[in-house]
């Protein structure tokens, strides 16, 4: 097998903690949450005004079909998310 030579760039506020203050939505190993993304440490990140969302509807709407509130804040452990992102999507 040949290999290349890799070489790896560490880029400074990259990834969830360049979502920190944004709306996002973190796609788990069971469940779909949205929220205010405030706070990312290495075991797990903290959601303002949380949901969770049973059902995303098609892509391009612009609410979810169905996302439950949770009221105040909630963690969400980093070992179980699986992607992220920025969302705009009302709830």
């Amino acid at each position: 097998m040949k290999m290349h030579p890799v070489k790896v760039v560490e880029v400074e506020d990259e990834g969830m903690v360049a979502l920190l203050g944004k709306q996002v939505e973190v796609r788990c190993a069971v469940y779909i949450y949205t929220g205010i993304l405030i706070g990312v440490n290495t075991t797990c990140i903290k959601l303002q005004d949380a949901a969770i969302v049973y059902e995303t509807g098609p892509f391009t709407d612009a609410k979810y079909k169905d996302a439950q509130r949770l009221g105040g804040e909630q963690y969400v452990s980093t070992s179980l998310i699986e992607s992220f992102g920025e969302t705009n999507k009302g709830y």
